[in-house]
């Protein structure tokens, strides 16, 4: 059976998408696509054949020229089911049915929440346009043969107007990011951040907690800024000294990374799209065995008292993400068991292998 993933917004290798998803599906096998936008060109990695459709010339071209790429491309590989990661992939899956293809939305965040949480627009617009894109996605996607949700709390949305919905989390490969030896061990003095940084995310928090620490902890920065503004008031800030910006790094640097750390940071803000949401980074710190300090949402205090793997703090407040730095410089001991902890609730509960089962049961569903 062939299968046809398109996005025109995620890098060809997203770990959700390429090393997940299409990886899992082809090693079942099936004969698996990938349609990207990044102008990288055409390959094949893997066993996966990927298609490029050129990169876009900004925003407004990517919604309207390179959607038609992707969909003329998509028509072209002629698949039994295609499996859409973006929302402005949409209208395509609506022709893609028109031409009585299977197709599937794989919803990794609830967008009308994400609009609402866009602090630069203006409260009235925001509201709008995330009423006209809710309407918009249950008209729709109620036609779709199904949804794949990222969380339970965005498949329980889907479940009011399709069927067939299924949540396939995206917890962390069984050890992709360690070699079994919990990070902490080594009693570095660094504390990292791994992922997309933005305001809301709690970069400038993190930056004054570093620096508000009683001990002589740097922070391992690995991402990059979405917001200018915010980039230059983080490097304005006097604990940026202690700061090591990495920029973006592949599988292997974000390992090297979480093997040098003693804590891993995902103090995101609460806004209305992260409360309910399941952080990737926080399972991929539990994964390699790095305690982690969380936001102190319910959902987020629910893994980490459950798991004691980790301290959940007030993101807003950079003296409390402080104080939880400074006790597992000054516990070392409890730090390495959080780790340990960490470990073992992904290997008995949050690992791909089990989503890997469900997404598999879910394409075998598709094709009777």
């Amino acid at each position: 059976m062939k299968v046809c993933h398109l996005t025109s917004a995620h890098p060809r290798f997203d770990s959700r998408i390429f090393f997940k998803e299409c990886a899992s599906l082809k090693n079942a096998g099936y004969e698996v696509s990938l349609v990207v936008a990044d102008g990288m060109g055409e390959e094949v990695k893997n066993g996966i054949n990927i298609h490029d459709v050129g990169r876009s010339r900004g925003r407004l071209n990517r919604m309207y020229a390179t959607t038609r790429r992707v969909f003329q491309r998509a028509i072209l590989v002629d698949a039994d089911i295609y499996h859409i990661h973006d929302p402005e992939l949409i209208p395509v899956g609506r022709k893609l049915l028109r031409h009585n293809k299977k197709v599937i939305f794989d919803a990794h965040e609830d967008l009308p929440k994400q609009i609402l949480a866009k602090s630069y627009m203006n409260v009235v617009v925001r509201h709008v346009l995330s009423r006209v894109f809710y309407l918009y996605e249950h008209i729709v996607l109620s036609k779709f043969t199904g949804v794949i949700a990222a969380t339970p709390f965005i498949r329980d949305k889907f479940l009011r107007i399709n069927s067939n919905v299924v949540d396939i989390n995206n917890f962390p490969i069984l050890g992709e990011l360690t070699d079994g030896v919990p990070a902490q061990q080594s009693l570095s003095p660094n504390v990292c951040y791994v992922g997309g940084i933005s305001k809301n995310r709690g970069i400038l928090e993190i930056i004054d907690a570093v620096g508000r620490s009683a001990h002589d902890v740097k922070l391992l920065l690995a991402g990059v800024f979405s917001e200018p503004a915010v980039e230059s008031q983080a490097q304005g800030m006097f604990a940026w000294k202690k700061v090591d910006a990495l920029g973006y790094l592949d599988r292997e640097g974000i390992r090297d990374v979480l093997q040098r750390s003693l804590a891993g940071l995902v103090t995101l803000h609460p806004t209305i799209n992260y409360i309910d949401a399941l952080p990737v980074k926080m399972f991929e710190y539990m994964s390699a065995g790095v305690p982690v300090i969380a936001s102190d949402f319910p959902l987020w205090r629910s893994v980490v008292i459950e798991s004691e793997c980790g301290l959940c703090v007030d993101p807003l407040d950079s003296q409390s993400i402080a104080r939880a730095i400074d006790f597992l410089c000054e516990n070392p001991e409890q730090a390495r068991i959080m780790g340990s902890n960490g470990q073992l609730a992904i290997k008995n509960k949050y690992n791909w292998q089990i989503e890997e089962w469900k997404l598999l049961n879910y394409y075998k569903a598709l094709g009777r």
